[in-house]
């Protein structure tokens, strides 16, 4: 595994994620195309739930901790339970930012960590601090896809009552 890029790919990411949110605006961020989906806002609460309780918490315990308990998550129903989409969005990215820059921090300040620790999740399979490591990076990419298809589904919305077959397949 190449961990040091894949450190690079988490602050990539990052600063993609910030790009793609940049400028909606607060209302348009909680657009929903069909009740089941997310919001734009509700993404970026998720995120930041996931960046301070769950990926940088998960490699910790599986590089140093392997026996402790996971801490419990429920990122679904913290889509209700905290209320996401009536967050104030900017500032919620900004507490995201900040989550990101700790977790790229706390990653630079490991000395050499062993990838291959494993431990039994509560999910009952194995996995590695590595595979951790890679399933947060992945977890950014699955997001930034989100977030574009949001956008998309807005934009969308914006654009009626005009045909926008010009711009090609989606």
């Amino acid at each position: 595994m190449k961990s040091k890029q894949l450190r690079a790919e988490l602050e990539r990411n990052g600063n993609s994620i910030q790009l793609l949110l940049a400028g909606i605006d607060p209302e348009d961020s909680r657009y929903k195309p069909t009740p089941e989906t997310w919001s734009l806002l509700e993404v970026i609460c998720h995120l930041y739930d996931e960046e301070r309780e769950d990926f940088r918490q998960r490699v910790d315990i599986l590089l140093y901790r392997p026996s402790d308990p996971w801490p419990p998550i429920n990122p679904v129903g913290w889509v209700i339970e905290r209320n996401y989409n009536r967050q104030d969005f900017p500032v919620m990215i900004a507490k995201w930012v900040a989550e990101r820059q700790q977790s790229l921090a706390w990653l630079d300040g490991l000395v050499a960590p062993d990838w291959d620790r494993k431990s039994v999740t509560p999910f009952g399979f194995e996995m590695a601090a590595g595979d951790m490591l890679a399933s947060w990076v992945t977890h950014d990419t699955l997001h930034m896809r989100q977030i574009v298809e949001l956008t998309h589904a807005r934009v969308l919305n914006l654009t009626q009552p005009y045909d926008i077959r010009y711009a090609g397949d989606w």
